[in-house]
């Protein structure tokens, strides 16, 4: 299985428009940060989860021609807004598969509504398959993937392990019998959002000891903030085998 890492930024992407921040005005490649999505791949399938405002910059620079579906964690719009840009894929392949919380495709339907109406549709638009993702395992291609339910604040959000891969972003509060479900994890990927702490997001400490609970054999820190820090700076101080994701990282596992 391949882990393209898309995006590894927050909300606004760092830099922030305007912004003064060093971080914001920093150089090295690793502190620019897309909206947050990865790409994962096995076999013949390629998966996205989530699709945010970068959507078109990010099937560029990774050179995805196909995709087979894209999993949605959650409705919030750094992780919805690149849907029209569907479009080359839908052109090519035809009605692309959604996979989402049922709340999740009202807030999409209601955005979106040109995509999933049925009546008078504009000849360019893309359509979709809409699969709903329960808290409990569901097929993407031929690998059974199951979702992690946490909160980000009080919205519910889903987490989604595949094999012995966790994808997790948005988290601030996990249950334990949803940590259950992280047991004997080859990489787990993981939102730590900045240094202090954050009403709606881990924040560095919070997904420390997140990552002790869970003992995974290797951790990946995504959806970063410029308020995190320099990329280089944090990495040097983080556990071993604990690392800050950065845009277009690949990973094997």
């Amino acid at each position: 299985m391949k882990i393209t890492f898309l995006g590894t930024g927050t909300s606004q992407g760092i830099p922030i428009i305007g912004s003064n921040h060093p971080v914001c005005l920093s150089n090295n490649p690793k502190d620019k940060r897309l909206r947050v999505s990865v790409l994962v791949e096995w076999e013949k399938y390629t998966f996205v989860i989530d699709c945010g405002p970068d959507f078109r910059q990010q099937m560029l620079n990774a050179k995805v021609s196909r995709i087979d579906g894209i999993i949605f964690t959650h409705e919030h719009a750094d992780h919805t807004m690149g849907l029209d840009d569907i479009r080359p894929f839908f052109f090519r392949q035809g009605d692309i598969p959604l996979y989402a919380h049922q709340r999740v495709f009202k807030a999409l339907e209601k955005r979106f509504d040109y995509i999933f109406t049925t009546e008078n549709k504009y000849p360019g638009v893309p359509s979709v398959t809409k699969i709903e993702v329960k808290n409990e395992p569901f097929l993407a291609g031929n690998l059974n993937v199951t979702p992690i339910e946490g909160l980000h604040y009080k919205l519910q959000v889903f987490g989604y392990r595949f094999h012995n891969f966790a994808y997790l972003t948005d988290m601030k509060t996990v249950e334990d019998s949803e940590i259950e479900k992280l047991q004997n994890l080859d990489v787990l990927v993981v939102n730590a959002l900045r240094i202090k702490p954050h009403m709606s997001h881990f924040n560095l400490e919070e997904a420390l000891e997140f990552i002790k609970k869970v003992k995974p054999k290797r951790t990946y820190l995504t959806h970063i903030s410029h308020l995190l820090g320099f990329h280089d700076d944090v990495q040097q101080k983080l556990p071993e085998n604990v690392f800050l994701a950065y845009d277009n990282l690949q990973i094997t596992i």
